[in-house]
């Protein structure tokens, strides 16, 4: 069994970087960087083009990054997602820049992390349903999984049950989820959010954190029932990894 490759292109301070997702902070700290590229988002994007790695995503991890946000989008126009700081009054430049779907969480929540159904319906007003992805990322907690927002700093009134992605999936096309705690460590991926993922298994799912090595992309295969989709960041070596060769990637999702 195999999973399909979603490939991905982290954005901070306008640079493709693979930072550990638990070490962004808004006090001003420098976040733990695995990796800066030399090469322009554009150059990562027209390369998933050629590869026809449909589906993958943009994230911009702060300000300051909307200028390479539309570099990507532009190498490869329909082809990429966007994410960071997307909100109904801007999802619509978005895609009018070439993403074919917007990414959102933050924007989902006040500012103490209570969900807010209006601005849910705001956003489906603004681009539609078929162009939305509701991002849960999310931390363990005693509830299992709660949702976090603010890059993964702030816990929502959110947890991911089946309940929730039952309660989302009208408003939605796909859900991405990232393991925030073991994010960029290369540890290994949370298993038990994937195989939760793949039994719920009602639309679209791409799962990213942990993964490093082929063998934790093949047990998101198994695990997620052929079902969930994976990123791969730090381990890459597209990144400056050594876990996971971005070829034998290609290869897979071309089965």
């Amino acid at each position: 069994m195999s999973c399909r490759f979603r490939p991905c292109i982290d954005l901070h301070g306008g640079k493709v970087k693979q930072i550990v997702g638990g070490t962004l902070r808004d006090d001003g700290s420098t976040p733990r960087e695995n990796f800066v590229s030399e090469n322009p988002p554009g150059w990562f994007a027209g390369k998933f083009r050629e590869d026809a790695l449909r589906g993958g995503h943009v994230i911009m991890l702060g300000k300051g990054n909307e200028d390479a946000a539309r570099e990507a989008l532009g190498s490869w126009p329909g082809g990429m997602h966007v994410g960071g700081g997307i909100h109904a009054g801007n999802a619509s430049e978005w895609i009018d820049a070439g993403a074919s779907h917007v990414i959102v969480t933050s924007a989902l929540f006040d500012t103490q992390g209570k969900f807010r159904s209006d601005a849910l319906d705001g956003l489906v007003r603004a681009v539609g349903k078929d162009r939305l992805v509701i991002d849960l990322s999310c931390r363990r907690t005693e509830a299992g999984w709660t949702v976090a927002m603010n890059r993964w700093q702030t816990l929502t009134d959110m947890d991911v049950t089946a309940e929730t992605l039952d309660r989302l999936l009208p408003f939605c096309d796909e859900f991405l989820i990232h393991a925030a705690d073991v994010e960029g460590l290369c540890g290994g991926i949370d298993e038990d959010l994937v195989r939760f993922l793949g039994d719920w298994g009602k639309c679209p799912v791409t799962y990213a954190g942990g993964a490093a090595t082929m063998a934790d992309v093949d047990l998101v295969a198994r695990a997620g029932k052929g079902l969930v989709d994976v990123t791969v960041g730090s381990a890459l070596d597209l990144f400056g990894g050594t876990g996971v060769r971005y070829a034998d990637l290609v290869a897979m999702s071309r089965v």
